[in-house]
């Protein structure tokens, strides 16, 4: 162990789990491409939405996205990889099915905003899982510093699902039947 804490600086210390090893980095590198996607989909389920307070929840996750985005690199630079991204066709579809929502015409925009938070909850959870994997298997490894990163972030995204959740129930998914 270095006196950072991190039992191995670099992937592949461990010599019976180097396929394990290269299945934690590439989870990595998919959840890195999925960040980087949501950067770009979050504004617009943002301007497509009416409620100023999933505007809000948009913009708030947006900046959260970005550091979430940031803290993986982190963990790249722990285990000793460069930050790179592996296409994630699972945030890719999430996204296209947020996209369709957002298209359709003559929408009522009370049912978009609920429409919305579905879209958004389904990337929700498939975040949460993947954070949880992860973190998991930074445990295993031993890669103390990605434990951190990783468990803030899905902390992070478990957050962003209630406040959706929250807001779907408190006023959005109502307005919606109603409308």
């Amino acid at each position: 162990m270095n006196n950072n804490g991190n039992t191995n600086a670099g992937m592949g210390l461990h010599s019976n789990s180097q396929g394990f090893d290269k299945a934690f980095l590439e989870q990595l590198q998919d959840v890195y491409d999925a960040e980087t996607q949501l950067l770009t989909a979050l504004p617009k389920m943002q301007q497509a939405a009416s409620s100023q307070k999933l505007k809000q929840i948009f913009q708030q996750h947006l900046q959260v996205t970005e550091r979430q985005r940031q803290r993986l690199e982190q963990v790249f630079q722990a285990i000793g990889q460069p930050a790179e991204a592996k296409t994630c066709p699972a945030m890719r579809g999430l996204i296209k099915e947020a996209e369709e929502i957002m298209q359709k015409q003559g929408q009522d925009p009370e049912v978009l905003d609920a429409a919305l938070i579905g879209a958004a909850q389904k990337v929700e959870h498939y975040e949460i899982a993947t954070y949880g994997t992860l973190r998991t298997w930074a445990q295993v490894l031993g890669h103390q510093q990605a434990i951190t990163a990783l468990e803030a972030t899905l902390e992070e995204e478990k957050q962003a699902d209630q406040l959706l959740t929250s807001a779907a129930e408190h006023n959005i998914n109502q307005r919606a039947a109603e409308s």
